[in-house]
């Protein structure tokens, strides 16, 4: 059993996290102007996707099918690609519910955003909480929100990937208070450099959040972090 939880970032939201098992979450390759790796590179245990917008479901589906992983995603999202996609599993969640998939539990949390898939609405977007030895918070697309203190009371998450970019989601000011509402240990920055709307400087997140106690761990793309069963970063 491999002993160390990593975190691999793979440009804009999208991740492969896990001890025992590969999530990928949110897989935008595809079109993706920061990305190093093509879709067919990615291996894959489990998919999340936290809502449907072109840049965060991505290729997961094509991604699914030829790892024959499931995916999990929002029920009404679950229920829209299952009918054009009969051949791959889906799981469909929602607010404070989950599933556990071979040892691994991914819980649904809120996110304020928004979510269509091909011009319709595709039920509201989430937040996800992983627990695979370790506890991680992908945000998803979210702006700032008082109840991500609650994320903090009721999974209290060692690693949280936050929002940095604005424009869409949370800037950095948002995004620090958000640090400081959950309590995690580490913060990765998501979702920014991918295109010139979102453009900001990670490294200006990453001194501002060094008086909350907390480190940013700014990734490069493809670039890899691992945390032991503690939690404690290992590189």
């Amino acid at each position: 059993m491999v002993d160390e939880f990593r975190v691999r970032w793979h440009g804009h939201a999208s991740f492969t996290v896990g001890r025992t098992k590969k999530i990928l979450i949110d897989p935008f390759i595809t079109g993706n102007p920061s990305a190093k790796v093509s879709k067919d590179e990615l291996k894959a245990d489990i998919v999340v996707v936290t809502h449907a917008h072109s840049d965060h479901l991505g290729d997961a589906v094509d991604i699914a099918r030829k790892n024959k992983a499931p995916v999990v995603t929002m029920v009404e999202l679950a229920w829209m690609l299952q009918e054009e996609n009969d051949d791959i599993e889906f799981h469909g969640i929602n607010y404070g519910g989950g599933v556990e998939i071979d040892g691994v539990t991914i819980k649904s949390v809120f996110a304020i955003h928004s979510s269509t898939y091909n011009g319709k609405y595709a039920g509201p977007p989430m937040g996800v909480v992983i627990e695979d030895g370790l506890t991680l918070y992908h945000a998803g697309d979210t702006g700032l929100f008082g109840d991500m203190s609650l994320i903090k009371e009721m999974y209290r998450p060692e690693i949280s990937l936050l929002p940095i970019g604005g424009y869409f989601t949370m800037g950095i000011p948002e995004a620090l208070y958000a640090s400081r509402l959950l309590g995690s240990r580490y913060i990765i920055p998501m979702h920014y450099n991918t295109f010139d709307l979102i453009h900001t400087d990670p490294q200006e997140f990453k001194k501002k959040l060094e008086g909350n106690g907390q480190m940013a761990i700014v990734l490069g793309v493809e670039e890899e972090v691992k945390f032991d069963s503690t939690g404690r970063k290992l590189q």
